[in-house]
């Protein structure tokens, strides 16, 4: 099957991103390794040689397309979190990073591919600290309205911390429901991330409830 984009003519902004979604293609088939320059042009329908005039090396392209997957997850979580009810938006932001399109195979393939670098690599580890701290800061103004709003008061030392055990909660229910969807009911994982949070934070039960 042939996968070669055909040619157009886009700007630079244009055919940047191109080059960094053929990239997230190719390394979603081949793994980091398997994913060469020459595969990634064929796959972006432009030579090697253009691609040398976005990114000087492979690692560059490489970061950024790491840069636009983990960007691209927190702005899908944080778009679903929307609403005048702190209740609401915190509920929703849950359930978006524990239900598709969050939890999907091809992205479980990119961060796996992507996270062996973290420890290796010292642009791979900033990448990750930037967008580690953009969604703990998500998570941390969620919490702040959430708890103005039930004129509960909690410091911000406190927040930071409800925020790090939900994200670490997120993630393992994330792991779960994108390695083994058929083993879950509709709503379970979702459901489950809500009576979890409810216990976390210390609400009455059915607070945060999906109904």
């Amino acid at each position: 099957m042939n996968t070669r984009r055909s040619y157009h003519r886009a700007s630079e902004g244009e055919r940047r991103e191109e080059l960094i979604a053929a990239t997230l293609d190719c390394i979603a088939e081949a793994g980091i390794e398997g994913a060469t320059v020459r595969q990634i042009a064929a796959r972006a329908g432009v030579t090697p040689g253009l691609i040398r005039h976005y990114f000087m090396t492979k690692d560059q392209m490489l970061q950024a397309a790491y840069r636009q997957l983990m960007n691209g997850i927190t702005q899908t979580t944080t778009a679903a979190a929307q609403g005048d009810d702190p209740r609401t938006r915190l509920r929703q932001f849950i359930v978006a990073n524990v239900t598709p399109p969050v939890t999907d195979s091809r992205t479980l393939s990119l961060w796996a591919a992507f996270i062996s670098h973290i420890p290796l690599d010292p642009a791979f580890a900033a990448i990750h600290r930037e967008s580690y701290l953009a969604f703990l800061g998500e998570l941390e103004r969620l919490l702040s309205d959430f708890f103005a709003d039930r004129k509960r008061t909690v410091s911000a030392t406190e927040c930071r911390s409800y925020a790090i055990a939900l994200n670490g909660l997120i993630d393992g229910l994330w792991l779960e429901g994108t390695l083994a969807p058929d083993m879950f009911d509709d709503n379970e994982i979702a459901g489950t991330a809500i009576v979890s949070v409810e216990a976390l934070l210390r609400l009455p039960p059915g607070d945060l409830s999906l109904a």
